[in-house]
């Protein structure tokens, strides 16, 4: 990553003659990398940019000749977004070169020259990389990432032949040709006798963008062309031999533990994991997978956050690449939507709509092939294959029942989270984190640090805390008594007023400082109560994260209150079924499902429940994010207000709160 320019600090002036330097993100990056991007005639300590070997560039090769000034070879970074370019899709980085181009094998490159003069030895650096390979395989990206994971790879087996682009400017650089594609396919039957070979379409064949060097007359009984969105790691995973000319499934092939069989000379090829057929003499260093993969996706690159308008790590990048993917993944097959009141269907579009638009119907269609959701809590028998959708556990500003949209969502296709009677995504998310990587646990670890550091919460209202009786305080948090958490997971305990008795009975001596729920509070639902001599104090309107901080205990039948204690090293007792009880980290006094037979730590528990269960909007920039990001709105961000049209419909909600079901 290259630093932002400091404020108010001078940009380099640089000249482009290519019209895709005016696409607002790439002026963005090279902005924040210290360039101010120019039209006209360069002249004394100015630049000029060229985009790869595009065929535009030799415009901006002769004015750098003429004029006496150095290039900035500039191309898209390795991982670069979810769909090729040429379907409009900006990029998440740059690859910013005073030298050369990484692909083109005639001149040296900024990358070539770190490979084989860094040292590369950095005991830190070396644990990013391999994590970084981890994380890559784990969540399958590659430098197009509308991939579909749950695509099965053919038989185990075959060889790998990589297919590239007709004319494309690595293909070019490294001497490609018709006939140099053919002998490629020849060399890898010949050396692999009786084996099957799978043909790797390139993205943009697929798409039919543009044309590649095999087709479906290259198929055989041997031969098989592979043009579905498959992951290439799951591809890579299977094959015992790849061959390719310059591809950068190449280097994907090296980081999945393969020496590929390579015709050209890519930025990857001469560094001894390779089998080079047209070696790179200058090449001569010997380094390992991991130090390729630092060079030339942790040092070289100049990464970008889309959402926070800022230059960033590779593992920054990365938590917001897989938010993408992760929501293209399941969004892509589009959504029929039902059970969703009107004032939620705007923002379920935008939440779910990016690549299909939302279709809200109480049945899909016939013939539909897109899933389908329906809001947990109407979720009848007739739906039990519907993906369930419910808040997540990091909201918003302010109340769901006034109509405040939410900035995290929950898809379950098993149950949810808050009915322990039946399985969720959940709790098998929890029992995979019972081990955590130390990568995992510091992301884990950071956000609890970020949650309670900025006194963040579910709603995130509620004014200071008042000043309580002197004792051993113990908080007890109302609920809304009609809420679903309760019907399905309240034990026997269900009833705020029973919730105070059995408090009160188990700890005599304590105070008991009880908060009533804030939806109840505002009356927009049931729970009312008058706590009585049952209470010692009670903690009206109060900011949850400051109460917290007063009382040394929580007990709760449900209440996401739970969880929250557990983040500030609160003990917490159970009476219900909530999803962080049941896992050795609360004193649970009610029925917990046997099947939560798994010990997690806090970290693990967090990083299932906020990290990979919710999905997370960015209101800002309109896109899906990391949790991360939303941590930045709740904290001190900004975040949309509501319209006077869901105003009134807060209003209006509140008046009629008292109509059995209208608003459940």
């Amino acid at each position: 990553m290259r630093p932002d320019p400091e404020d108010g600090a001078e940009r380099a002036r640089l000249f482009a003659y290519n019209a895709g330097f005016l696409a607002p993100r790439i002026r963005r990056i090279l902005a924040l990398a210290g360039h101010d991007l120019r039209l006209g005639l360069p002249g004394p300590g100015d630049r000029v940019a060229v985009w790869g070997n595009s065929p535009t560039a030799h415009r901006g090769r002769r004015i750098a000749a003429a004029r006496d000034v150095p290039l900035l070879h500039v191309e898209d970074a390795f991982l670069r977004s979810l769909r090729p370019g040429r379907l409009g899709e900006p990029p998440l980085g740059l690859l910013l070169d005073e030298s050369g181009l990484h692909f083109d094998p005639r001149s040296p490159s900024d990358l070539e020259t770190l490979l084989a003069t860094h040292p590369l030895d950095d005991t830190a650096l070396l644990d990013r990389a391999r994590l970084g390979i981890t994380r890559l395989r784990e969540l399958h990206l590659s430098k197009y990432s509308a991939l579909d994971p749950g695509i099965a790879a053919p038989e185990p087996g075959y060889v790998l032949v990589v297919d590239q682009l007709r004319g494309d400017a690595s293909v070019t650089a490294s001497n490609g040709s018709e006939a140099l594609f053919r002998e490629m396919l020849v060399f890898a039957q010949e050396e692999n006798p009786g084996a099957r070979v799978v043909i790797k379409t390139h993205p943009e064949t697929a798409s039919g963008l543009r044309p590649g060097h095999f087709s479906a007359r290259d198929e055989n009984h041997r031969i098989s062309l592979l043009d579905a969105p498959l992951s290439p790691w799951s591809l890579l995973e299977g094959a015992v031999g790849v061959y390719t000319l310059s591809s950068q499934m190449g280097f994907e092939a090296i980081l999945a533990g393969h020496k590929p069989r390579v015709f050209g000379q890519p930025f990857y090829a001469g560094w001894g994991l390779t089998r080079d057929e047209n070696p790179v003499p200058r090449r001569a260093r010997r380094i390992t997978a991991a130090q390729l993969f630092a060079g030339a996706m942790i040092l070289y690159p100049t990464w970008y956050d889309p959402c926070r308008d800022r230059l960033c790590s590779f593992e920054n990048m990365l938590d917001m690449l897989a938010a993408l993917a992760r929501a293209w993944r399941e969004d892509h097959r589009g959504w029929t939507a039902s059970g969703m009141r009107l004032w939620k269907r705007p923002h379920l579009q935008r939440f779910f709509g990016g690549t299909r638009r939302v279709r809200f119907a109480e049945t899909p269609a016939p013939g539909d092939t897109g899933r389908h959701m329906v809001w947990a809590g109407r979720a009848g028998p007739e739906q039990a294959d519907a993906v369930r959708i419910e808040d997540g556990f990091l909201r918003s500003r302010g109340l769901g029942a006034r109509l405040v949209p939410p900035l995290s969502l929950v898809c379950d296709t098993q149950g949810i989270y808050y009915d322990p009677t039946r399985p969720s995504d959940l709790e098998d998310l929890i029992a995979k984190r019972r081990t955590l990587r130390p990568d995992q646990r510091q992301r884990a670890e950071r956000v609890i640090a970020r949650l309670t550091g900025a006194g963040l919460t579910k709603y995130n209202q509620g004014g200071a805390a008042p000043d309580l009786p002197q004792g051993y305080r113990i908080l007890v948090p109302g609920q809304v008594e009609d809420d679903a958490s309760l019907l399905t997971g309240g034990g026997t305990v269900r009833r705020n007023a029973d919730l105070l008795r059995t408090v009160r009975k188990a700890n005599p001596g304590a105070v008991i400082v009880y908060k009533p729920h804030p939806d109840v509070e505002a009356g927009l639902r049931e729970g009312a109560i008058a706590p009585g001599p049952l209470a010692d104090a009670v903690a009206a309107g109060t900011d949850p994260a400051a109460l917290l901080e007063q009382v040394q205990e929580v007990w709760t039948m449900t209440s996401l209150m739970g969880f929250e204690a557990l983040l500030r090293g609160l003990p917490v007792t159970t009476l219900g079924a909530p999803f962080f009880a049941g896992w050795g980290l609360t004193t649970d006094l009610g029925p917990v499902p046997v099947r939560r037979g798994a010990r997690p730590d806090l970290a693990g528990l967090v990083h299932a429940a906020l990290i990979d269960y919710p999905r997370y909007f960015d209101p800002v920039s309109g896109l899906p994010c990391p949790v991360e990001v939303a941590l930045d709105r709740l904290s001190d961000g900004p975040l949309p207000r509501q319209g006077p049209g869901l105003r009134l419909l807060s209003r209006l909600q509140g008046l009629l709160a008292s109509a059995p079901g209208l608003w459940r």
